[in-house]
């Protein structure tokens, strides 16, 4: 008889204390959501400053791949090939049209 009743003490306050944390979890519940739904829906500097970033990094990529193209129809252009030169004059208001798109470094 003592061998249950040494059991059932400890096995009620195990129970008592899940039930505790349980009411706990219940009751902040609410605000965990809520603070997740404002993490989820705003964004902080530092991944707006790395979106901005990688923005930056593809217009001067993309502006970089553009002007070897140029240089290469600029090239066929001088040899002769007057669809280069048509073709180069295309690119190269693309060119300038991109070019405010890619900020500039200041000299050190």
């Amino acid at each position: 008889m003592y061998k249950r009743i040494a059991l059932v003490i400890p096995a009620a306050l195990i129970v008592s204390g899940c039930i505790a944390r349980t009411a706990i979890d219940v009751a902040t519940a609410p605000v965990k959501v809520a603070s997740k739904a404002v993490d989820l829906a705003t964004t902080s500097q530092s991944e707006a400053d790395e979106a901005r970033g990688r923005e930056i990094r593809q217009r001067e990529e993309r502006l970089g791949r553009m002007q070897r193209d140029y240089d290469k129809l600029a090239d066929d252009c001088e040899n002769g090939n007057d669809k280069a030169c048509r073709e180069a004059v295309v690119l190269r208001r693309e060119i300038e049209a991109a070019l405010p798109g890619v900020p500039v470094e200041a000299e050190r």
